[in-house]
């Protein structure tokens, strides 16, 4: 048994913090599809991010239902599902031909075949004890590709030297929500819940060494531009 459980003010007020940072993270690339709907355009981005992000939530819910008492949880990853599928839906309509194929094939093989196959796995070939456990890592691998699949933008960032389509303000969110979560999850003795901050501190690190390529792209261009000016002269 947790050491603090879900009644426990502590214990409830971080999963009702952590709902609400966690709803700013869903709501970060806001921005990025705003634009996409005023351009007509997804400029070249990838969906992948986003439709990982969607099977994420989905697992999530399902490990929540099946250990049960961890509403806070399902609400949050309910949201997580509902604005990721906008987003996805908003990259089908606008995204070219290759790229809107890409994202379908992407969607029935992971978010229904997969999820579809950790449904059925996890109920024929584990017992309930054994259920929560299972799910449990499935989980951690999941949400750790999650905050993965952003490398697949470092390209369009690098080539457009612009952070739109990897926002600054999902840094400081994350690093928030990560903290939330981790204590939140250490207090309920929930390792699979606590594990995941760390995820969240390698996707920091990407935006870091992201931010970190564009300021030195920026410094090479001013050198070249000012070399330029000097044999000019």
């Amino acid at each position: 048994m947790a050491l603090f459980s879900m009644h426990n003010p502590l214990v409830f007020t971080l999963g009702i913090l952590g709902n609400l940072v966690s709803f700013m993270v869903f709501l970060a690339p806001v921005p990025t599809f705003y634009r996409v709907y005023k351009k007509k355009s997804t400029e070249g981005f990838h969906s992948v991010p986003y439709v990982i992000a969607l099977f994420s939530s989905m697992v999530w819910i399902y490990y929540a239902w099946v250990k049960s008492n961890e509403f806070l949880l399902i609400t949050i990853n309910s949201v997580g599902c509902i604005t990721e599928s906008i987003y996805v839906a908003i990259y089908i309509v606008y995204a070219h031909k290759k790229a809107r194929i890409l994202t379908l094939k992407l969607l029935l093989l992971l978010n229904f075949g997969g999820f579809g196959l950790i449904l059925i796995l996890s109920h024929f070939l584990t017992n309930r004890s054994k259920r929560v456990q299972v799910l449990g890592w499935i989980t951690v691998s999941v949400s750790t590709s999650v905050f993965i699949a952003p490398l697949s933008i470092m390209k369009q960032v690098i080539r457009t030297k612009s952070v739109e389509f990897m926002p600054i303000s999902l840094s400081f969110f994350l690093i928030l929500t990560a903290v939330i979560w981790f204590f939140y999850g250490l207090l309920l003795k929930d390792v699979y819940i606590a594990v995941i901050p760390p995820s969240n501190y390698r996707n920091m690190c990407v935006h870091r060494i992201k931010n970190g390529i564009l300021s030195l792209r920026k410094l090479l261009n001013e050198f070249s531009s000012l070399k330029t000016q000097v044999l000019t002269r």
